[in-house]
C-alpha cells in the first residue's frame, strides 16, 4: 500500500488495553453490565493467571464494557431479518443457540450492541470500470460519513486501488481530514488511456507501472486494509470495511480466500457495494457475494446514484442493530486452526417466520504465546 505517492510502511499494532481491578475473580464495570473481550486476543495482553468463567445468575445488559478472561473467548457480532428484510431488534438470548464445528456452545454473554465505537474503512476502486460512477461514489461516501461518525467515538479510513493501494486518510475522526481525502480520490488511466476503456499507442517498457495501473488488485487491497489498517484497531469496536468495486479482480498476489481470512483475523465484516460502469454493467456478484457473507456483511447492488445513497443508509443501519454473542469454546486447543460457526434461531415463532441471521463463518483460534 502506498500513502499518498509513497510505499507504506507498515502500521505498527496499537491496542487499547483495559485493567481493571480483580473483585472474586471477575471484573464487572459500570453498575449491571457484563461484555466479553474481543477475541482472539493479543497473547500478549493475557494474564497469567485464569480468571473464572460469569456465571448464568449474572446480568448481560445493552452496554460495551468488558470482563477479560484468560481462556479463550469468541464474540461474535450478527443481525436477524425477517422475510422482508427487516431487521429485528427484540431478540434474546434464549433465542438462539450457537455452534462450533458442529458443537453446541455454552453461551456466556449475550446484549444489543447500539453504541460500540466503529472502525471503518472505505476502499473505493479507482480502476477504469469506476471511472464514470466515480463521482457519486465520493458523494454518497462523504454523506455517509457525515451522518455516521460519531468524532468522540468512531474513526475512519479511506484507501484507493487499483492494482496496488493508496492510503489516502489513515483513520482518523476528523471529518474535515476525511472529506478532503475522498475528494482526492480520482481516477488515473494508464499511459495511453482515451477513455471508455480504450487504450491506445505502444505501452511504456516499464511493464509492471502500466500492469498496476490499468488492473483491479481487489484481494490485495483487502487483505492489506485488514492486516495494516484494521487489524491494529483498538479492540474494543466493531471493524467494517465497505468495498465499493465492480469486483473483477485482474490483477495481484492474493487469492479471494486469503483477503476473506484476513478479516476475519481482524475481525472485520466486509459490506460490498457493486458498481461497475453505469453502475451495473460487468459487476461480479458471485466475488462480491462472497467476500461479504464469509464475514458477516452483506452487498448491495444499486442501479443508480438514489440506490447508492440507500445502500449506504441500509449499511449505517444494520451497523447500529448487531447483537453479540460470547462464548467460551469446548474446545479450547491453542492450535491456530479455523473453527467454523453457526448460529440457529430456536425460538418457534421465530423459526416460522423465516429469521434470516448473518454472521461470520468462522474463526482462527489463538496460538500458545512464546515465553
Amino acid at each position: 500500500m502506498k500513502n499518498g505517492k509513497c510505499k507504506m510502511k507498515n502500521y505498527g499494532r496499537y491496542a487499547a488495553l483495559l485493567i481493571a481491578t480483580i473483585f472474586l475473580g471477575v471484573m464487572v464495570f459500570g453498575d449491571d453490565t457484563i461484555y466479553a473481550q474481543q477475541v482472539p486476543p493479543n497473547p500478549k495482553t493475557q494474564s497469567a493467571a485464569p480468571t473464572p468463567t460469569p456465571t448464568a445468575e449474572e446480568p448481560i445488559m445493552d452496554d460495551d464494557e468488558v470482563i477479560k478472561i484468560d481462556t479463550e473467548v469468541v464474540n461474535v457480532l450478527f443481525t436477524a431479518q425477517d422475510k422482508n428484510r427487516r431487521l429485528l431488534t427484540t431478540l434474546k438470548q434464549s433465542d438462539v443457540r450457537i455452534f462450533e464445528d458442529g458443537q453446541p456452545q455454552e453461551i456466556v454473554a449475550f446484549s444489543r450492541q447500539v453504541d460500540l465505537p466503529l472502525s471503518l474503512a472505505i476502499l473505493i476502486d479507482t480502476s477504469a470500470s469506476q471511472e464514470r460512477t466515480l463521482p457519486e461514489e465520493k458523494a454518497a461516501a462523504i454523506s455517509f460519513i457525515e451522518s455516521v461518525i460519531r468524532p468522540s467515538k468512531d474513526e475512519v479510513s479511506v484507501v484507493s486501488f487499483t492494482g496496488e493501494a493508496t492510503l489516502e486518510q489513515g483513520m482518523t475522526n476528523n471529518l474535515t481530514r476525511l472529506r478532503r481525502a475522498i475528494d482526492r480520490v480520482e481516477f488515473v488511466g494508464p499511459s495511453g488511456y482515451i477513455g471508455g476503456g480504450v487504450v491506445v499507442g505502444t505501452p511504456p517498457i516499464s511493464g509492471r507501472n502500466q500492469a498496476t495501473q490499468g488492473s483491479t488488485a481487489i484481494w490485495d487491497a483487502i487483505w492489506v486494509t485488514a492486516s495494516e489498517v484494521l487489524g491494529p484497531a483498538p479492540e474494543r469496536t466493531r471493524r467494517a470495511i465497505i468495498l465499493l468495486s465492480d469486483g473483477v479482480n485482474t490483477y495481484g498476489q492474493k487469492k479471494l480466500d486469503e483477503a476473506v481470512q484476513a478479516a476475519q483475523k481482524s475481525e472485520a465484516v466486509i459490506y460490498s457495494i457493486g458498481i461497475g460502469d453505469n453502475f451495473y454493467d460487468g459487476v461480479d456478484k458471485g466475488a462480491l457475494n462472497k467476500v461479504s457473507e464469509r464475514t458477516g456483511g452483506r452487498a448491495f447492488y444499486p442501479r443508480d446514484e438514489a440506490e447508492l445513497r440507500e445502500a449506504f443508509r441500509l449499511i449505517q443501519e444494520e451497523m447500529r442493530s448487531q447483537y453479540l454473542i460470547a462464548y467460551e469454546p469446548i474446545n479450547q486447543r491453542r492450535d491456530g486452526s479455523y473453527r467454523k460457526i453457526a448460529i440457529q434461531m430456536v425460538n418457534p415463532e421465530l423459526q416460522k417466520q423465516k429469521v434470516k441471521v448473518t454472521h461470520r463463518e468462522g474463526y482462527f483460534s489463538q496460538t500458545e504465546s512464546k515465553k
